[in-house]
């Protein structure tokens, strides 16, 4: 049996076209793998890789963290068990796109974002019954390697007796300056 274009042989699977072939020469595998790799190459089928994110959670929300620098003009899109994204920007200025499943509902119309200079932030409200710690964010139990756990917003459980003095309003943010501080005279 030859593959469809009827130019290479093999004995095991035809990296070109999947078939399998009976006759094994050198120089038609070669000839074959040649003509995938140019395929591959000249397709118009490009990788876009995701951004980094970096998540925590309390009994009602959800906060995520985009990674991408200088991102103008996102494309996002919540929905009840999902958050897409699309964007340029990072190293490079290349594109980066995701779409994340999460474990559970939220509220699409409670949700917020904010695009900073160097991040995109999202207070994702979870519907009631999704109220509570997730075991995980993403449905599929799975580890990706682009997200990560937000150790400097994460509370546990068992924190959640302690009162937030966080105020996660994406509206109305204020960043502090440590240098407007009264400092206290220097004793001679």
């Amino acid at each position: 049996m030859t593959c469809a274009n009827n130019s290479c042989f093999r004995r095991v699977c035809c990296f070109a076209c999947d078939c399998r072939h009976t006759v094994g020469q050198l120089y038609f595998i070669s000839v074959c793998e040649q003509r995938a790799t140019k395929m591959n190459s000249s397709s118009n089928a490009s990788h876009v890789s995701p951004p980094a994110v970096v998540w925590a959670q309390r009994k009602d929300k959800i906060l995520l963290t985009i990674q991408l620098e200088n991102c103008s003009n996102p494309t996002i899109d919540i929905k009840d068990s999902s958050l897409y994204f699309k964007g340029k920007g990072g190293t490079g200025n290349v594109d980066h796109e995701v779409l994340m499943e999460f474990n559970k509902e939220i509220d699409p119309q409670a949700c917020k974002h904010q695009a900073t200079g160097r991040e995109i932030i999202f207070v994702l409200m979870k519907k009631e019954e999704s109220h509570g710690f997730w075991p995980r964010l993403l449905k599929d139990s799975k580890k990706v390697h682009y997200l990560k756990t937000d150790f400097d917003k994460w509370r546990d459980e068992d924190d959640s007796d302690v009162e937030e003095q966080e105020d996660f309003n994406l509206d109305e943010q204020e960043e502090e300056d440590s240098d407007d501080e009264e400092l206290p005279d220097l004793q001679q």
